[in-house]
């Protein structure tokens, strides 16, 4: 009965661990968001992660919608700092179904950082060339 009872506990841990690893290696979703890094920060109780806020403009003079991520590649860590107040491109990992906090408060991955240029540019169509300079008309009497 005891070896019953030991055997169920062990195979429970072990399906928890590969839950687990298959979660945090597997991704939901990919892709890149652009905006400026208004927010990072090291935080947690126990579990220190690293946690940003990025404020994405569709056009200018609208709301900013913010996306919230974490970060834990050290290397991805010290771009996002040097970058901090440019506009960046961060690609990011979707987590779905994360167990803990232990693993982010956000369920965005950051997994890579690129800076932008500072002004995006405006949407709509093409600004108009440039008129040609009329021709002299002769005077009317």
């Amino acid at each position: 009965m005891k070896r019953w009872l030991i055997g169920i506990l062990l195979v429970g841990v072990a399906l928890a661990a590969g839950y687990g690893l298959v979660v945090a290696n597997w991704s939901y979703s990919t892709g890149e968001r652009a905006g400026w890094v208004q927010k990072f920060s090291h935080k947690g109780w126990l579990c220190k992660t690293w946690e940003g806020e990025m404020a994405m403009v569709t056009m200018p003079g609208t709301m900013s919608e913010k996306f919230v991520f974490t970060a834990w590649n050290p290397d991805v860590v010290s771009q996002i700092t040097a970058s901090m107040g440019r506009r960046v491109a961060l690609s990011y990992e979707q987590k779905k179904g994360l167990p803990s906090s232990c693993f982010g408060d956000s369920e965005y991955w950051v997994t890579g950082v690129r800076v932008l240029a500072d002004t995006p540019e405006i949407p709509g169509p093409a600004a108009p060339a440039a008129a040609a300079p009329a021709a002299p008309t002769a005077p009317v009497k």
